[in-house]
């Protein structure tokens, strides 16, 4: 009787992965797909019997938050969110997390569970676990300040479009994903590729996870680091040759360019716009004068209120919107969409349920509205390009009425 042989099933070892030794410390860097239950399988037997002191993931605080804590957008402060003007980078993280929502809806698997596996399992063997990955927040803004206006208002509106769309994700994107980032492949979707997008995206964090894998090792001499496959030769590249400190690397890469402390475009246009009432008054009289101004307050208070009023505000929101939009060009700390989605927040103070549902709502166009904390975000963003309209209707009527 003939045997058959059977192959032998494949272990983590047959996964991508490389081996680097650097001061003493073997880091083993294991390539995972996003969206795969072979890599959450890897990971589970990678740390079960690898004999890692330690295992680093490529995640930041706040994406294991979002991974492990149900709860974590129940216990978000929005008002701290808006006062401090972060309300732009909490909607594209909503972005991003509608985006693998759909992917975990689509493929059956929670995209990133290997490394929420990874987290769990070293913790449940009271392993150190070290999160290497740079801020999404910092990759974001880096990533907007390196793509120049039009970049940004791609970026911006891809994001903001993200929010609305309920889309399956393309078979592409999804093949993309198990070779490449989560991260990168969320960008893309909202903006085409751009060397700017890869250097910050891809290339930056490659360099930014080798020096925090040299960071954090500690005391420990084996090291299991659970990466994206996408970031697998770039990361095991830097950590075999990169001569700089860790600590130079990570302070250069979480750096932002210094905004001027002279604020010229506000400058200029409160200039332009108190100039032109002087002129008004002085050349035309009260009737002119009374007539410019007249004309700014409603091109710039109306057309605040009425995004505020598209966006469902409360009758409050809505005066607010209207009281503060024409002083929002002449002082930045006024801002209108700030101070009717504040007064909308207060008002109408969101629940444990609108923020549980948060990501489930925000997938319809519908949802948008019912939701209390997608509502706020829809008077901010609604409220301040009401205002913007304004402000360049405004601006133009002026320049008409004093040199036409």
């Amino acid at each position: 009787m003939i045997e058959t042989a059977t192959a032998a099933p494949p272990t983590w070892r047959d996964q991508p992965h490389e081996i680097v030794e650097r001061e003493g410390v073997r880091y083993t860097l294991l390539g995972t797909a996003h969206v795969s239950q072979a890599s959450v399988d890897a990971v589970c037997e990678a740390i079960e019997g690898g004999g890692f002191d330690a295992v680093a993931v490529e995640l930041d605080r706040q994406r294991l938050q979002s991974l492990t804590d149900p709860d974590a957008l129940a216990k978000l402060d929005l008002v701290q969110v808006i006062r401090t003007g972060r309300t732009a980078l909490f909607a594209a993280n909503l972005a991003l997390a509608a985006y693998q929502r759909r992917l975990a809806e689509q493929l059956g698997i929670e995209p990133g569970a290997e490394l929420k596996r990874a987290v769990v399992e070293a913790r449940e063997r009271e392993l150190p676990v070290h999160l290497i990955d740079r801020e999404v927040g910092l990759t974001f803004k880096r990533a907007s300040n390196k793509l120049g206006f039009w970049g940004r208002a791609k970026l911006g509106g891809g994001l903001l479009a993200g929010l609305f769309v309920d889309e399956p994700v393309h078979e592409d994107d999804i093949e993309k994903l198990k070779t490449g980032d989560m991260l990168a492949s969320s960008f893309s979707e909202f903006a085409s590729d751009s060397p700017a997008l890869y250097e910050t995206v891809i290339a930056e964090r490659d360099r930014y996870m080798a020096a925090r894998l040299r960071e954090s090792a500690g005391d420990a001499r084996e090291v299991l680091a659970v990466v994206g496959a996408g970031h697998l030769q770039g990361l095991a590249r830097h950590l075999r040759e990169e001569p700089t400190p860790p600590a130079n690397i990570r302070e250069e890469l979480e750096a932002l360019p210094k905004k001027s402390d002279v604020p010229w475009f506000t400058i200029a246009l409160s200039v332009f716009v108190l100039g032109g009432f002087a002129w008004g008054f002085w050349q035309g009289g009260l009737d002119v004068g009374s007539d410019l101004l007249l004309q700014w307050v409603l091109a710039t208070g109306l057309l605040g209120a009425l995004g505020c009023a598209i966006a469902g505000g409360h009758p409050l929101s809505i005066l607010v919107a209207f009281l503060a939009s024409p002083i929002t060009p002449l002082h930045p700390a006024l801002a209108s969409g700030t101070l009717s989605a504040l007064t909308e927040a207060w008002v109408r103070k969101p629940t444990y349920a609108d923020f549980m549902a948060l990501r489930d709502d925000v997938g319809t166009l519908r949802g948008w509205w019912r939701n209390r904390v997608a509502r706020v975000l829809l008077n901010f963003f609604l409220t301040s390009l009401g205002t913007a309209i304004g402000v360049w209707t405004g601006g133009l009527r002026m320049f008409g009425k004093l040199f036409g």
